[in-house]
């Protein structure tokens, strides 16, 4: 008894800071969220090939880290969810439900509260089963990607995990920038675009040049991250070093003028736009620097507090497929191969190859793809909407438009499926609204006319749902 009496008068001090002064600070600094931050650097460490283009790319050294990164955030009813932002190309559908199954046991999280996101950078490793027909066949290669998927999958929950471990009060803040090196390649011949800009000739097409920017602090006033976001792939390299592309450059640049704060960089719906001019590293970082500059002049302004609400909802809608390929389609497609050996013609007979497999063996082709859309509103007036793939630039004018002030559109989120184009795209036809979902390993080569119509209905019920 002695002894637990003597502790207490020793320990005094400590307690009422812990019981009193601590909650006393946080309500008079006004922190009426919870949030935890956690990250983890997943470069391989082997020579897993890097992901897209379609053809091998051994890397031969690193221009700097890739990055998972992870917000955990609470509001003043206990309402909890979790953003996963990554450098990576893409997430595959098995990871991406393997991951939300492993979390919403872990945690009781709902998969509306999981929010799994990806920058589509090039220079990142490509992952197992993803883009299943897309890279030449190796079986060494096959084993080192099973191996590096699955260490990056225990990564991911590790830091989810950490980042949960660190909420404490915190305040939500935004605010929105400008950053204009993103162009629509639909609409401008790449190789016309440095003479154009250097002439002060208007570029075509409909582009999101916005920079939207939230910031997250704790006690003491202390900035522990910084979330932003930009409508544009980042395909500035095609080379083989281990990078974050753009995205990666701006981050570093926020994190070396914020010590200690952790940024985290969202792909808009910018499926239809590139950097341009590109393929130069000096050209990369430039755009990343223009990028975090645009960041950092929001950083200056007075931004717009988030009160602490949170709701969220989820919904697979089914996209439809044109149709499914028949068996002399996919049978002309390996007979073509045999003449036009170029990537483009691999891909698309391996597709075939399986598929043909598929139809030898008495297997159904689908005949619509089950797509994630999710919207989550904070504070009351901010709706963040998630869409799975690569979603050209319309969905985020649009929304913005029909959802009001306050409205983040996010691509590349949960799932890499394939393009997502809007009506206008889709009738346009090319690379984005074209018959190329083959290279996504779907069994169709086109969507069906009505895909925009069924992601707008989609997203309009879970606006209502979170109201």
């Amino acid at each position: 008894m002695k002894t637990t009496t003597s502790f207490l008068r020793k320990n005094i001090f400590v307690l009422l800071i812990f019981c009193f002064i601590l909650p006393s600070i946080a309500m008079s600094e006004d922190l009426p969220w919870k949030a935890g931050t956690a990250k983890t650097i997943i470069t391989p460490e082997k020579k897993v090939w890097l992901a897209g283009y379609g053809y091998k790319r051994e890397p031969i050294g690193i221009l700097h880290d890739i990055w998972v990164k992870v917000l955990a955030l609470e509001d003043r009813n206990g309402q909890q969810s979790v953003v996963i932002t990554s450098d990576l190309m893409g997430i595959p559908r098995y990871m991406y439900e393997s991951i939300s199954q492993k979390l919403m046991i872990r945690f009781h999280l709902k998969r509306s509260q999981i929010l799994l996101t990806f920058s589509h950078n090039h220079c990142a490793p490509r992952l197992h089963e993803d883009l299943v027909d897309y890279y030449p066949k190796d079986s060494a290669q096959t084993k080192l990607v099973l191996e590096y998927s699955d260490k990056l999958e225990e990564k991911i929950i590790e830091a989810v995990t950490r980042s949960f471990l660190d909420l404490s009060p915190a305040r939500l803040s935004i605010g929105e920038g400008t950053a204009t090196f993103a162009v629509n390649r639909r609409n401008n011949v790449e190789s016309e675009v440095p003479e154009l800009l250097a002439a002060g000739t208007a570029l075509k097409g409909p582009v999101d040049h916005s920079v939207p920017v939230m910031t997250i602090h704790k006690a003491g006033n202390q900035l522990v991250a910084i979330l932003f976001g930009y409508a544009c792939h980042p395909t500035t390299l095609s080379f083989k070093k281990w990078c974050g592309d753009y995205p990666g450059f701006a981050q570093i640049a926020i994190e070396k003028n914020h010590n200690g704060a952790m940024a985290m960089f969202f792909n808009s719906s910018g499926g239809d736009q590139n950097p341009l001019p590109r393929r130069e590293v000096s050209l990369c970082e430039q755009y990343g620097n223009r990028l975090s500059e645009a960041v950092e002049k929001v950083l200056q302004t007075q931004l717009k507090p988030v009160p602490s609400e949170l709701r969220t909802a989820f919904e697979f809608v089914d996209l439809n497929y044109l149709r499914p390929p028949t068996r002399k389609e996919l049978e002309d497609a390996l007979d073509d191969y045999e003449e036009d050996k170029s990537a483009r013609a691999r891909i698309r007979a391996s597709w075939a190859e399986r598929m043909l497999n598929k139809l030898n063996v008495g297997e159904q082709f689908a005949t619509s793809y089950s797509y994630p859309v999710q919207v989550w509103k904070l504070g009351g007036f901010m709706h963040w909407i998630s869409l799975g793939g690569e979603a050209v630039v319309d969905y985020s004018l649009r929304f913005k438009k029909e959802i009001g002030p306050g409205t983040w559109v996010w691509g590349y989120s949960n799932v890499l499926v394939a393009y997502i184009p809007s009506l206008r795209v889709y009738n346009e036809g090319g690379y984005e609204g074209g018959a190329f979902l083959y290279e996504y390993g779907l069994p169709a080569d086109r969507w069906a006319g009505d895909v925009e119509e069924r992601v707008a209905d989609a997203v309009h019920r879970l606006v209502q749902k979170v109201r």
